[in-house]
C-alpha cells in the first residue's frame, strides 16, 4: 500500500535522529558536510543524495537504503501530484 504524503527525509532526520540540543552546525561537522547542505536537507529544500545516505548510515547506524528509499517515496509522491503532460506511449 502506498503511503499518503510521505515526509521529507530531512524532517525524519530532524525529528527522530538528531540528538536533542545538537545544532545544525555541529551535526554538519560530524557528518563532514557544510551547515548549508545539512540545513537545506533538514528544511526540505534539498534531497538525500547517495553520498549523504552513506554519511547518515555511518553516523547514525542506519542503512543507506533507508534514506534513499525515503527520498524516492517522497519524490515520487510529489511528482504524482503534478503528472507530466504531453507524454505519449513509445510503442503501439
Amino acid at each position: 500500500m502506498e503511503m499518503y504524503n510521505p515526509p521529507h527525509p530531512g524532517e525524519v532526520l530532524k525529528e527522530l535522529y538528531l540528538p536533542e540540543g545538537m545544532g545544525v552546525s555541529e551535526a554538519a561537522k560530524k557528518l563532514g558536510v557544510s551547515r548549508q547542505t545539512l540545513s537545506a536537507i533538514i528544511n526540505g529544500r534539498a534531497g538525500i543524495s547517495a553520498d549523504m545516505a552513506l554519511r547518515l548510515s555511518k553516523a547514525l547506524g542506519t542503512s543507506a537504503d533507508l534514506w534513499l528509499k525515503m527520498q524516492i517515496k517522497y519524490d515520487l509522491w510529489q511528482a504524482k501530484q503534478k503528472p507530466p503532460k504531453g507524454v505519449q506511449k513509445l510503442a503501439a
